[in-house]
């Protein structure tokens, strides 16, 4: 069974920094393209940004470009998205997702909900001006 698990959320003043963990087991996880996502009340869910099975490539959210940074490390079985100079419009759930990828690539359409097939319950973040 998969199980895919967040954790690092809390509350932040704006310009602070916070690093999001995530841990997937019941799947080989460098298999896998992993990605995280924020939902905000009131909105859609969206992606924030993506990487492939390696590590060796990644996509952003254009809103995020430059303060955040997505990293893996396979043989913890975690993903991780370092939060840096943080707004308060970065104040949603962050979910973390994973989808089987047959190539080593991580591509735009990773940035969308439909793309994957596991997802975590998600941990809160909030940015206090």
């Amino acid at each position: 069974q998969v199980q895919v698990v967040e954790s690092g959320g809390g509350l932040v003043q704006a310009g602070g920094s916070l690093r999001l963990s995530c841990t997937a087991s019941g799947l080989t996880f460098d298999d896998y393209t992993m990605g995280w996502f924020r939902q905000a009340p009131g909105k859609e869910r969206e992606g924030v940004s993506c990487i492939s099975r390696s590590g060796s490539s990644t996509v952003y959210a254009d809103s995020v470009k430059g303060r955040f940074t997505i990293s893996r490390d396979n043989a913890k079985k975690s993903l991780y998205l370092q939060m840096n100079s943080l707004k308060p419009e970065d104040t949603a759930m962050y979910y973390c997702a994973a989808v089987f990828s047959p190539i080593d690539l991580a591509v735009a359409p990773g940035l969308e909900t439909w793309f994957y097939n596991y997802w975590g319950q998600g941990t809160q973040v909030t940015v206090y001006s």
